[in-house]
């Protein structure tokens, strides 16, 4: 199953109604499918305030392969995300190893390297960019991600000095004021290209359009 998860749903969790719910109640039988009864069919997921696409296994044989594409990184998955100031580079990759922060509920980019020897601490991460478009005060970027780290965008692209408009965990003061200005409500961020193998072996490919909500703000 290929979904567009609206943005302002949890995938799973401790909410009144999250995606897990609404899975279980469209298709009873998914409730065995997977390695958590809490995540049916779930093998990968987006932070509540982001939508786009997500693939869900609906047969545990689909769960076991698309598990296995996630852990070899062979599925394809590219975001458009809106972010503050200029980039002057067309493309690079940010590389910050990430991990667990003292606040606990986010994550943190930690340096690539320590007294020139790379960072033992955290957990490798990659995520690379390509400016779409340059506007005044914001950048348009497609994403590319090499590894699915919890929030890896969104503490990346902080971290590059870049945060997401709509961001306000992963942020400056200034760009919480301006985030408040522009009362988006949600992140600008976007899965809008998925793609992976199928049980036929097949490659499988989907793309979406930016939100109307993302239109209007650009």
């Amino acid at each position: 199953l290929v979904i567009n998860k609206p943005a302002g749903l949890i995938v799973h969790g401790l909410s009144n109604y999250t995606l897990a719910d609404w899975l279980m109640r469209k298709y009873p039988y998914i409730k065995k499918v997977g390695d958590d009864p809490e995540r049916p069919g779930i093998v990968h997921r987006l932070d509540k305030d982001v939508s786009g696409l997500m693939v869900i296994a609906k047969t545990q044989a689909a769960f076991d392969s698309l598990k296995k594409q996630f852990q070899n990184r062979t599925i394809k998955k590219e975001y458009t995300a809106l972010v503050y100031g200029k980039i002057i580079k067309d493309n690079a990759i940010i590389n910050f190893p990430i991990k667990r922060s003292r606040e606990g509920y986010k994550m943190a980019a930690m340096p690539a390297t320590t007294k020139g020897e790379p960072t033992k601490d955290g957990r490798l991460a990659e995520t690379e960019f390509r400016v779409l478009q340059r506007l005044i005060n914001y950048t348009l970027l497609k994403i590319k991600i090499k590894t699915g780290r919890t929030h890896q965008i969104r503490v990346h692209l902080t971290a590059y000095d870049h945060p997401i408009v709509g961001d306000n965990i992963y942020s400056t003061a200034k760009t919480r004021i301006q985030n408040k200005k522009l009362n988006l409500g949600r992140i600008f961020l976007i899965a809008d290209h998925l793609s992976f193998t199928d049980l036929k072996n097949k490659q499988q490919g989907y793309k979406i359009n930016l939100t109307d909500e993302l239109k209007n703000l650009l």
